[in-house]
């Protein structure tokens, strides 16, 4: 297949590490000789034709940066049949031979439909949630972890001072890979995930009476968003035990913030492999990894896929936590 021209976008929520991506897609590119153009704000940019022409100085120097240059935004107009005839018209004005996806869920199913116009299309990962189920690591994920880790740390220090409940709530609204993640790399005393069934007597209230069994005066509750209200969780337990929870809801800090070193490697390793897919003659992929390498998917098959929270996670949870 010849490439000559591509473009590359960020859809849906913003992820740290988007800006590395974009780099390396940009870069691999001009490497090879292929025109490389940035359609801003989305699918909505494919459809308005925003797209502005990128080379070596405009991804210079971003690899350090968090959110995305090229802006983000969900479209609804993408979503149906004369949108997205739209975005292919754009395409075929354009002379863009392919399309660099970079986002979630939602981006790699408006890929795979501008795919059914003949489009050639590759995805790339990218999103806190983790929770892509055909890859066992997205871009961004490294970053919002660690952001939520150093706020909950900090928070433990104030709570132990004034021996205290914390109930904190991450980002997860349909997946819990971040809370649980966070929630074992802190010591939670309890983590709720959407994915597990929540009793709130056994999972929440019991595991505070152990800890104070166990010489503790101080609680750490996190929440998934998906999992339940902060503020619900914490009435819960006051009506529960009388105690007095203080309530935290990082929100959309974790989406913020410098890329850690392993999503700027990640990000550039994909955004790398994207465009070699694409010389290769192979599209309408997903590049994902797979027991710690890099590889690829068909779009469908990777939207077929179903992520589970790993078993062994959820054990080492109930270990830590004495229950």
């Amino acid at each position: 297949m010849s490439v000559k021209r591509i473009g590359v976008l960020t859809s849906g929520g913003d992820a740290p590490g988007m800006n590395p991506c974009v780099r390396a897609v940009v870069r691999t590119a001009l490497y090879h000789g292929i025109e490389c153009y940035g359609i801003r704000r989305g699918w909505n940019g494919l459809i308005s034709g925003d797209i502005v022409r990128l080379d070596e100085t405009k991804v210079s120097h971003i690899i350090n940066r968090g959110g995305t240059i090229l802006y983000t935004a969900r479209s609804k107009e993408f979503m149906t049949e004369e949108g997205q005839k739209r975005a292919v018209s754009t395409c075929h004005f354009l002379g863009l031979d392919s399309v660099v996806a970079i986002g979630g869920d939602g981006t790699f199913r408006g890929a795979l439909a501008l795919s059914k116009y003949g489009i050639n299309v590759v995805c790339i990962p990218a999103t806190i949630d983790n929770d892509i189920c055909c890859s066992n690591y997205s871009i961004g994920f490294d970053t919002a972890a660690n952001t939520a880790i150093e706020c909950i740390d900090k928070l433990r220090d104030t709570m132990q001072s004034h021996e205290r409940c914390s109930v904190v709530e991450v980002m997860g609204r349909n997946a819990g890979f971040l809370a649980m993640y966070v929630g074992l790399a802190v010591g939670a005393t309890a983590v709720l995930v959407p994915e597990e069934p929540i009793d709130f007597e056994r999972d929440v209230i019991e595991k505070i009476r152990q800890a104070r069994f166990n010489g503790f005066t101080h609680y750490m509750i996190v929440v998934a968003e998906g999992a339940g209200s902060a503020a619900d969780i914490a009435q819960q337990i006051k009506d529960a035990i009388d105690l007095d929870p203080r309530v935290t809801v990082l929100g959309h800090i974790q989406r913020g913030g410098v890329p850690t070193g392993r999503d700027r490697v990640n990000a550039t390793k994909m955004g790398y492999l994207a465009v070699e897919k694409l010389l290769e003659g192979k599209t309408n992929r997903i590049i994902c990894t797979s027991n710690g390498a890099f590889t690829d998917v068909d779009i469908d098959e990777g939207l077929s896929m179903v992520k589970r929270i790993q078993q062994t996670e959820v054990d080492v949870l109930q270990a830590m936590t004495g229950i």
